[in-house]
């Protein structure tokens, strides 16, 4: 008994419901990258940073960074390898640094099928830090056809330099991605047409996004309005809130050419209260997007509401 119990692994706290899967680490399945194939591999833009490593056997581990985003640590596998269920996660000293002792990541939810594992913005920059640190998180979990455990390690080898990239790339980010822009909107006053300093903030990011994505073809700005006063004096007020955001647009770089004013009143009221009304909604389309045009009728007719 004292000698198996020599090889056992402390069970912490936080991992008492998955500590019976380390218990018999030599019949564990492991993947990891040695010394002589441990690689990053950095890819770069504006739009994303993205730090990837080869795992034999396994798949691959990626750091990944979206504009407007926080980072996101992932592993995925080329074949589903391991359970679904909650896995540990543990940043592990080499086999060349005895006696340090492993550092807890917590819990991690392991999906069904080829779904990559995602950790939190935190975990992942835990998993970061650890490599930094010389340290290889790995990942353990029963395996998917039988009750061994799997265990994934993440190499720290040829780690840092790219990390440095990382960094660089990520300072450079755009402000927002375009899924966070589709759909902006720039609330009024009643009756008023004039933008503030934070709606200018707002619009800076719609511009920084359109003067370097090449693929965006068109900015469609949609002008809104309350159902107060009639219509057709909801249409004129709809059309010059429209042209306030164009106009700040275009003072910004945007070409004018790329800019579709539409003007609708009233005709599309937003649920909520009539200051969710008071709007400018802006939206960019990209070459193979399809414009679905909405037509805004005019009616001289007396709003009834």
């Amino acid at each position: 008994m004292a000698l198996r119990m020599k090889f056992l692994p402390r069970c912490l706290p936080v991992a008492m419901m998955v500590c019976p899967l380390l218990s018999a680490p030599a019949l564990a399945t492991s993947f990891g990258a040695g010394i002589e194939n441990s690689q990053w591999y950095l890819s770069e833009s504006v739009f994303e940073c993205a730090l990837v490593h080869e795992v034999p056997g396994y798949g691959r581990a990626t750091f990944r960074h979206r504009a407007g985003e926080s980072l996101l640590f992932s592993l995925e596998a080329d074949t589903p390898l391991m359970r679904p269920g909650r896995g540990m996660l543990v940043a592990e000293a080499p086999s060349w640094r005895p006696g340090v002792a492993p550092r807890p990541l917590g819990l991690v939810t392991v999906p069904e099928g080829s779904s990559a594992v995602v950790l939190s913005a935190i975990q992942s920059m835990q998993v970061a830090y650890g490599l930094l640190d010389g340290l290889s998180p790995t990942l353990t979990r029963q395996s998917w056809f039988d009750a061994q455990p799997v265990r994934v390690h993440v190499s720290n080898i040829n780690f840092a330099s790219p990390f440095q990239g990382y960094r660089a790339c990520a300072g450079n980010l755009l402000p927002a991605n375009l899924d966070q822009l589709q759909g902006s909107q720039i609330l009024f006053s009643s009756a008023s047409v004039a933008l503030s300093d934070a709606d200018r903030r707002s619009l800076d990011k719609v511009v920084a996004y359109a003067l370097v994505d090449s693929t965006v073809t068109m900015v469609l700005v949609d002008g809104h309005t309350d159902r107060t006063g009639s219509r057709i004096d909801n249409r004129k007020l709809a059309q010059d809130r429209a042209e306030a955001v164009a106009g700040y647009l275009k003072s910004q770089g945007v070409a004018e050419s790329k800019i579709t004013v539409r003007a609708h009143g009233d005709q599309f009221s937003a649920s909520g209260s009539p200051a969710q009304n008071r709007r400018v909604v802006i939206r960019m389309e990209r070459e193979g997007d399809s414009t679905q045009w909405q037509q805004a009728s005019v009616t001289t007719e007396p709003d009834a509401g």
